[in-house]
């Protein structure tokens, strides 16, 4: 107690003192709180925490960037807002949350030559030298996108179509899934690979006429990567700055990066540290050994303003469908000799699980093919009794499933994380892969959640665009942008446009331990939003797919305006 408060005089005026500060206290509960912003004039939908859907004409957005509440048509507005932002009737919705993205590698594609807009194998070799021939400082030719089927070619790429396009220099091309890659001649001499160079395990050398084609599967890709100049930091910050650039232009205000390295997590931080990270990302390291050096084994806090947290650790059971990468129960429809790329034993798969899961770290994995599906849940089945609590498992892509394994989604609090714009592009190409009787539980995003899994939906960008609205039209229709399938694609695995928001939003952040921050609007959740030119619950998946975004806003703040 101090000399004054010990003064018989300032005893004696405690309980009026008391009294005025109560009535202080009263006063301010009483006071509406002064919103930092008030938007209305929209047509505002978001979903609640049941999934139902919530209409509103606008909302307060606090000095903190987060949601004050939903204002209904005919709500006083608040007093004294700082700024007001006249919607003028466009619709606003939570921002989009993609599950599985490749940011770095999305921002390198827009740095080298792109070939996934190509539809034959000379318009690629056109755009390669065009490349080549615009960028004579490049010492090797980097790009990726291509994809054989797309092409109509009826068979892979080689060395030899690549000939003469960029003089004696290296040409390195990464399939549009990324699984596998196509080197020139040029390329495979300055990696040192001939006939007689081994096949590293998880991988798989094509060979013609006794020699390297050029084409190299899964880990069979580091035999030439691991040559190729490393990017320096100012490259890795400008495909970064790109990634981010189509991302908010897209709506997306959040995303979970799956295969963060260090170099990446540099990217980031460096971002973050200069006030140009927009976008929310949470990162799920490529392996354990990332885990050590960025978050000292163990998950980070969220940084910069929750923009930015490493949580999870991603893992491969197998490769990719296009490639026949994809580990299969049975051979390959139109390659009984191939059953695919098991990357993992089942020891090894648990063990690798285990440790991440020991160090409080979510653990999502990789998994295509029937085979590796099965792997991948024996393995949680097997280690959810240890691991206890709320897990959230989760399997990325689940493209192809055995109808029999389709229940046990539903079981350890399993999240299904798939992106459906792969069923309107690989439809084709599953059915030659696979042949029709084999894929009743293909792209099975209804049988997800009937069996009770837990849907969160992504693009797997840049192997496809990251746009979610053609996402949403695929799920509701299971019709590419073309139309077809008349009636949509195994119609029996449609789900409705709520589910199908939801999986870009309020599921989204659940898969990523974020739902009651992020993917809704609701008082107290970050104030990100998008204005949309179209209501994706109304109209025909046509309209949705075309839908397009005016503004982006993330933690109450402008990031995006369409010019």
């Amino acid at each position: 107690m101090t000399r004054k408060q010990n003064h018989p005089a300032w005893r004696a005026t405690a309980p009026v003192r008391l009294k005025c500060a109560f009535l202080s206290l009263a006063l301010a509960a009483a006071t509406p709180a002064v919103a930092d912003g008030w938007v209305d004039n929209v047509n505002g939908i978001t979903l609640d925490a049941q999934g139902k859907v919530v209409r509103f004409s606008g909302l307060t957005i606090t000095p903190e960037g987060r949601v004050g509440k939903l204002v209904q048509r005919g709500d006083k507005a608040p007093e004294r807002p700082e700024w007001r932002l006249d919607g003028k009737g466009q619709t606003l919705l939570p921002g989009m949350i993609d599950a599985h993205v490749h940011i770095m590698d999305l921002g390198f594609s827009g740095l080298t030559v792109d070939l996934s807009d190509t539809v034959s194998l000379d318009q690629a070799k056109a755009k390669i030298a065009a490349y080549a021939a615009a960028h004579p400082d490049r010492h090797w030719i980097l790009g990726g996108g291509w994809n054989q089927e797309k092409w109509g070619l009826g068979r892979f790429p080689t060395a030899a179509d690549l000939d003469g396009l960029a003089g004696d220099r290296p040409i390195w091309l990464m399939r549009v899934d990324s699984h596998s890659g196509l080197a020139n001649a040029a390329a495979m001499a300055a990696a040192g690979v001939t006939a007689t160079t081994k096949t590293p395990a998880g991988g798989r050398i094509e060979m013609a006429a006794g020699k390297p084609s050029g084409l190299f599967v899964d880990a069979a890709r580091a035999l030439i990567t691991k040559v190729i100049p490393a990017p320096t930091s100012k490259d890795r910050d400008l495909a970064f700055s790109k990634a981010q650039d189509f991302f908010l232009g897209l709506g997306i205000t959040s995303v979970a990066d799956m295969g963060t390295s260090v170099d990446d997590w540099n990217a980031y931080r460096r971002a973050g540290d200069t006030g140009r990270l927009a976008v929310r990302i949470f990162s799920y390291a490529l392996g354990i050994e990332p885990t050590l050096t960025i978050a000292a084994g163990e998950p980070t806090p969220w940084l910069y303003g929750e923009h930015l947290r490493m949580g999870g650790v991603k893992l491969f059971a197998d490769g990719a469908l296009g490639s026949r990468g994809a580990c299969l129960k049975k051979p390959y429809a139109d390659k009984q000799t191939d059953s695919g790329l098991c990357f993992m034993d089942d020891a090894k798969m648990k063990n690798l699980m285990s440790r991440a899961a020991m160090d409080g770290f979510q653990v999502a994995v990789h998994a295509i093919g029937d085979r590796a599906n099965d792997e991948v849940l024996s393995s949680i089945e097997d280690l959810a009794p240890t691991y206890k609590g709320d897990r959230r498992w989760r399997i990325e892509h689940a493209q192809i499933v055995d109808p029999v394994d389709l229940p046990r989604f539903g079981k350890n609090g399993i999240v299904a994380s798939m992106q459906p714009v792969h069923q309107t592009s690989d439809r084709t190409m599953a059915e030659a892969r696979l042949g029709a009787t084999r894929l009743a539980g293909a792209y099975a995003w209804k049988s997800m959640l009937t069996n009770g899994a837990h849907l969160a939906f992504g693009s797997d960008t840049p192997v496809e665009s990251s746009n979610p609205f053609p996402g949403i039209a695929a799920a509701i229709s299971r019709e590419g942008a073309d139309g077809q399938p008349f009636g949509g694609w195994q119609p029996q695995e449609i789900i409705t446009r709520e589910q199908a928001l939801a999986a870009f939003t309020t599921g989204a952040a659940y898969a990523e331990f974020a739902e009651d921050r992020f993917g809704r609007l609701a008082a107290g959740y970050r104030a990100d939003f998008i204005l949309v030119d179209h209501d994706p619950l109304e109209g025909s998946p046509s309209a949705v797919r075309a839908t397009k975004v005016n503004e982006t806003w993330i933690g109450g703040k402008r990031v995006f305006r369409k010019k």
